[in-house]
């Protein structure tokens, strides 16, 4: 962390939020690390087994996450297997941001330990720009059509995110608004979010469906933000069919 915190001239609000990501990334692993190191040792004979390591091993026999890692980690219900893998795709996004903290061309999202205070750095960063007060701002999106890769670069303003899926409904990529979800479809990937910071007071909500944002699937206490977005249907459709934005599959 002494090496990252160098390489950083200013503390501007994104690169806080990836020095906090790194030190969430850290403690996570050193526990990974502490706690099979200490399995090993049990299984060799050169320490007592714990009750700590009985569980631990069971977890892995069981392809689940063990729950000293679930408590250092994020909200997630991949199996073991899956959710290492997907925490190998977090590390590197994680380490391609540090690298330089230029703000990637789109941020995954889902692969931050608190998407929030990422969204929160959009309109700090937005209102130290034009002095706004940040207590009277929010958070425009803007559906594009385009995928991570057909990027070519970050925004002037706001940020790109990606790795969203959108749940009861899907996303009309030729009107840009909602629309019914295909059959036997429970999620849809969406494309491209553009995020930007604007005045409350020019925040357009006609024609637009509250949705909220969860980290997973069951939804509840894992909400993140609310993203507005456009419809011709009435909202009241699209609440009571359960439409939502999720940040894992």
């Amino acid at each position: 962390m002494t090496e990252l915190f160098a390489k950083t001239e200013e503390k501007t609000p994104y690169t806080v939020v990836a020095l906090q990501e790194c030190e969430r990334m850290n403690t996570l692993l050193k526990e990974m690390r502490r706690s099979l190191k200490e399995l090993d040792s049990g299984l060799k004979g050169e320490l007592t087994v714990t009750a700590d390591m009985e569980a631990l091993q069971e977890s892995l026999y069981l392809d689940q996450v063990p729950k000293t890692w679930e408590l250092r980690a994020y909200p997630s219900l991949f199996p073991l297997g899956t959710w290492f893998i997907d925490l190998l795709n977090r590390f590197k996004d994680l380490e391609l941001w540090t690298s330089d903290f230029q703000l990637p061309y789109a941020v995954t999202l889902g692969y931050l330990f608190n998407p929030q205070s990422f969204l929160t750095a959009i309109m700090q960063t937005t209102a130290r720009k034009n002095e706004w007060p940040l207590d009277r701002m929010c958070l425009s999106v803007d559906i594009t059509k385009r995928t991570k890769d057909e990027l070519g670069g970050a925004p002037r303003e706001g940020a790109y995110i990606w790795g969203l899926y959108l749940e009861g409904a899907r996303w009309d990529t030729q009107t840009s608004q909602l629309t019914e979800a295909k059959l036997k479809e429970i999620t849809s990937a969406m494309p491209v979010i553009f995020v930007k910071a604007i005045p409350i007071d020019r925040m357009d909500t006609k024609g637009m469906y509250e949705c909220p944002v969860y980290k997973i699937k069951t939804r509840g206490a894992h909400f993140v933000w609310t993203f507005y977005l456009k419809t011709k249907e009435r909202p009241s459709k699209w609440v009571l069919g359960g439409v939502a934005l999720l940040l894992q599959k």
